[in-house]
């Protein structure tokens, strides 16, 4: 789940047109148009059914439909299922603090990792030179590979050590760190 910033700035959509909502009828600046998404719904059904059997790719189907064509009227379907999904996730990370605070602290670990990570990276400072995708994803992988192996080193050897003090009669917070 992502983390949300700016929320006032974001568009919620309703459900129904003539329904207001007494303290968050502001948040809306548009309605869901039901209609199309029901006409296409079995075109965006093959599409899922397409991606799910490997038939086509995200990436080929996303190339299709990203031609923001008048035309392509099942782009447009899509476009407003995103919008009514959206729209539910944004009302749920409003109304649940502990969404709110498990998103919070899952991003920043994601980021302390992706920092470290980088820290980690080595040759090139940092810079994939690479301009084929498998080598870009190769090189991104090894070094999430360091990475891992760095943190589970120091893990096995802050537990051997803390297993020394506490075999030694230190416990708990009497343990000094230096």
């Amino acid at each position: 789940m992502p983390r949300i910033r700016n929320v006032k700035g974001l568009k919620f959509f309703k459900a129904d047109r003539n329904r207001s909502y007494k303290n968050i009828d502001s948040l809306f600046r548009g309605t869901v148009d039901w209609a199309l998404i029901e006409r296409h719904v079995p075109d965006m059904l093959r599409v899922a059914v397409s991606i799910k059997a490997g038939k086509m790719t995200p990436s080929t189907i996303l190339r299709r439909l990203g031609s923001e064509s008048l035309k392509n009227k099942l782009y447009f379907a899509f476009r407003e299922l995103g919008r009514v999904i959206r729209t539910l996730f944004l009302l749920k990370y409003i109304n649940d603090p502990e969404m709110r605070r498990t998103i919070h602290a899952a991003t920043n670990k994601s980021e302390q990792f992706n920092g470290f990570a980088q820290w980690l990276m080595f040759g090139g400072k940092g810079i994939i030179a690479e301009n084929l995708r498998h080598e870009q994803r190769k090189v991104i992988k090894y070094n999430q590979l360091v990475a891992n192996m760095v943190i589970l080193y120091n893990v096995q050897w802050m537990s051997r050590v803390l297993k020394e003090l506490q075999a030694n009669g230190r416990r708990g917070s009497k343990l000094r760190y230096t």
